[in-house]
């Protein structure tokens, strides 16, 4: 497995970019300089990311989402530094 996520990633499985492999290797997000925990789905070629807002739920139960643009960085948490 490549050392650097993906491009784009998402943790929802019925998602095409979702990959259980990458998320099993804990993958931090910072947007725009700052930890972000809450992030669904990111994209750095585009740079977005896709994070909850608030704790509601749509008509499927799902978390509703915003989208964000700005500079996305994602790593791995487990990486040996």
């Amino acid at each position: 497995m490549a050392d650097s996520p993906p491009d784009r990633l998402s943790n929802d499985p019925r998602s095409p970019y979702y990959d259980a492999k990458v998320l099993e290797r804990d993958v931090g997000i910072r947007f725009k300089g700052v930890e972000k925990t809450n992030v669904e789905e990111y994209c750095v070629s585009e740079g977005w990311v896709r994070v909850a807002a608030g704790k509601g739920k749509d008509r499927y139960g799902n978390p509703l989402t915003i989208k964000l643009a700005g500079l996305v960085e994602p790593y791995f948490k487990d990486a040996k530094q």
